[in-house]
């Protein structure tokens, strides 16, 4: 096998762990946005900046989920 690339085996742990961590950033940014919600800060930069990322994660975990992964 050539040196940086991975066999099929690899690449797909490599897929599993990539959605497992994007799922678990996307939980902890939806807690987090709650948080705020909550202490009645969603005008805040960092709410927004939440929420980007939330739309962010949404959609690859989407595309992911699409791809059965």
């Amino acid at each position: 096998m050539e040196e940086g690339h991975l066999g099929d085996a690899e690449r797909l742990a490599a897929y599993d762990a990539f959605a497992e961590d994007v799922r678990a950033e996307l939980a902890a940014t939806k807690e987090r946005m709650a948080e705020l919600a909550a202490a009645g800060k969603v005008k805040t930069a960092t709410y927004r900046q939440l929420f980007a990322a939330r739309v962010t994660l949404k959609e690859i975990d989407a595309r992911l989920a699409e791809r059965g992964l």
